[in-house]
């Protein structure tokens, strides 16, 4: 395990339209405001999405399995910023939810704004994490 400590710096209250992109909204304000790292929750609704709901097996490199939401889905959850190189990337995990079905999942591709989303962001000053690619597991990780 390794960590650092960092403080609340900057708080940034976002309202997503309807049709808006949101993780690319993120990515947006986050370059903007040149959030190098922060954590974010969002709550609201999603027309469309794509969502990772785990890898097949537990194996490394992992093979992801996709569920798309298709249609309006009510959503909360949680969610960091970290820079790759010279761009933002946004890690997103929530519950997606439609009647009686919940789904739950990494955000990934398509996130079209049903309606309203809203979206909370909080600028961590004093940390200096970034992301990296790690050829072992195919994915691009947290590095401290």
């Amino acid at each position: 395990m390794k960590y650092q400590i960092g403080k609340p710096k900057r708080i940034i209250v976002v309202r997503f339209e309807d049709r808006d992109d949101v993780l690319n909204g993120l990515a947006s304000i986050a370059r903007k405001e040149d959030i190098r790292a922060g954590v974010f929750c969002l709550v609201g609704g999603m027309r469309e999405g794509s969502i990772v709901v785990g890898p097949e097996k537990d194996e490394i490199p992992p093979k992801p399995v996709w569920k798309g939401l298709g249609e309006s889905h009510e959503v909360v959850g949680l969610g960091t910023i970290f820079w790759e190189g010279e761009e933002p990337k946004i890690h997103f995990h929530g519950a997606f939810g439609k009647k009686d079905m919940v789904k739950v999942g990494c955000l990934r591709e398509k996130s079209e704004t049903f309606l309203v989303l809203e979206a909370v962001i909080i600028e961590i000053e004093g940390v200096d994490a970034v992301r990296e690619f790690d050829p072992v597991s195919g994915l691009t990780l947290l590095k401290l």
